[in-house]
């Protein structure tokens, strides 16, 4: 069996540009799918794509370690997200190969299940943060217990919520009550059986970090990700000891080599692989087999599309440490149009499918009816009240 062809599909789902990878083969009917969307990067992932191609035409698909190997190594120039990006979305299609040539779906490949179903939780989004300085907190507030007790309503037992401002060196006391606000409204509106993540996007220093997971404690967060941003590996290993909370973080981290330092200097108790970002499925089992050593837990990432929806449920259902599982379902309404699959889910769990391969399929005609555009939000500049720039 060899590779013919290798291109992308680029689907338009208003806040990012979903970016699908397809793999064709020698093989009549034989193709697989990947996914490998990249917030605000899709021209520079499609164009990493091929330039890639020339190097996976005439290979085999089923031989994924070794390809991974020769993306990642005969590139010369280590490749950061957008590259790892590429190949990520590469290597789940020769997954998705591999298991239809074999007539298995792909968890099956990595070992088998280890569990019966897969928890899931959906990201509330964020609010107006205009409102921590222009005293608008109610607004926010009705919004995010709104959608809360939606998400609630269809099964859930989990939500992730963006409610820590954009902050500067010191934070006003606006951002931390505005935090708090919505925190509390929250969990009156949940109850206790229903666990609340917060994200805060790499927006704080050490201090605010701090105090953030501080004031934040007493509702019980299940755990506050990526309280400072990710360069600096030292300061989240001072916020992890710091805080009264679990600290989780990952997401903007990709390979095993920048997992190490995550994992060995115990800067977090959950570990956010993207298996979009972090190199595909291969790389992130070892990644979660790193972490699992200090008896981390994994929660990966996933804010994307439906293909990598299907790449994660294989993973979770494979991997031992795996915690709880990230999936998007409130960014546009025809999200599952846009393909064929097999997944189902219950009462907030996704629950295991035996189709070959991924189990999902892209309908290119569906796709095309949203192709695409530059997403609005990446002209949006986030900025104090003295108008310098903060993290987004």
């Amino acid at each position: 069996m060899k590779i013919t062809s290798v291109r992308t599909v680029v689907c338009n789902a208003e806040m990012r540009n979903w970016v699908f990878v397809r793999i064709d083969t020698d093989q009549p009917g034989l193709y697989g799918w990947g996914e490998c969307s990249l917030e605000w990067k899709t021209r520079s992932v499609a164009g990493c794509i091929e330039d890639f191609a020339p190097m996976l035409i005439g290979e085999d698909p089923t031989r994924i370690e070794f390809l991974y190997q020769k993306l990642y190594r005969q590139s010369f120039w280590r490749v950061g997200v957008i590259g790892m990006s590429a190949i990520s979305g590469i290597e789940q299609g020769c997954h998705d190969i591999l298991g239809k040539s074999l007539g298995v779906p792909v968890y099956r490949l990595l070992g088998g299940a280890v569990r019966d179903r897969v928890r899931m939780y959906t990201h509330l989004g964020g609010g107006d943060m205009r409102a921590v300085y222009e005293s608008q907190m109610q607004a926010d507030t009705k919004l995010f217990v709104d959608r809360a007790l939606e998400v609630v309503a269809r099964g859930y037992t989990a939500v992730k919520v963006l409610i820590t401002p954009p902050t500067e060196p010191l934070n006003p006391i606006a951002g931390y009550k505005y935090a708090e606000s919505v925190m509390e409204a929250l969990r009156l509106a949940v109850g206790d059986s229903v666990d609340i993540m917060i994200d805060c996007h790499g927006r704080h220093s050490l201090g605010n970090a701090v105090e953030f997971c501080r004031i934040l404690a007493p509702y019980r967060p299940y755990f506050i990700e990526e309280p400072v941003p990710p360069e600096n590996v030292d300061v989240m290993v001072e916020v992890r000891k710091a805080s009264p909370v679990p600290i989780a973080t990952g997401e903007r981290r990709v390979t095993r080599y920048e997992f190490r330092e995550l994992i060995e200097k115990q800067a977090c108790h959950v570990i956010q692989p993207d298996l979009c970002h972090c190199g595909g499925l291969l790389e992130a089992k070892k990644i979660a087999a790193m972490a699992e050593a200090y008896t981390m837990g994994v929660a990966p990432h996933n804010p994307l599309g439906p293909v990598a929806n299907a790449a994660a449920l294989h993973f979770d259902l494979s991997t031992p440490n795996f915690l709880i599982q990230e999936d998007m379902l409130t960014d546009v309404p025809w999200r599952w149009e846009v393909v064929r699959h097999s997944l189902r889910s219950e009462n907030g769990y996704w629950l295991p499918t035996e189709t070959p391969g991924l189990g999902i399929e892209i309908d290119e005609a569906a796709a095309a009816k949203h192709p695409f555009r530059q997403e609005v939000i990446h002209a949006t500049t986030v900025r104090a009240p003295d108008g310098a720039i903060l993290d987004w």
